[in-house]
């Protein structure tokens, strides 16, 4: 089984903060790695498009953002960034 996670959060996706499921966006589940890669593919081409940055870790995480998306955080009184992630889950 392979998954393709998309979620959208003010954290990169490799840091999977508690509650971090309540940020997924999309979830694509495939029964064959090479469909999986192909669309995996496909949807990080479709954000590097949309986003100027890009960072990637251990090749199963990828963050995507643009620095004029963010929000407030009432909390810490400051500005937080949005990021877009990508998680390759295999099991």
């Amino acid at each position: 089984m392979f998954e393709i996670i998309y979620m959208k959060a003010d954290y990169e996706p490799w840091w999977q903060f508690e509650g971090w499921e309540q940020h997924i966006i999309e979830k694509h589940s495939f029964e064959n790695e090479s469909e999986a890669q192909s669309y995996l593919e496909s949807k990080l081409a479709e954000l590097r498009d949309k986003f100027p940055k890009e960072k990637g870790k251990h090749d199963k995480y990828w963050a995507f953002w643009s620095e004029k998306e963010q929000c407030f955080c009432e909390s810490c009184d400051d500005d937080l960034q949005i990021y877009h992630g990508l998680i390759w889950n295999s099991r």
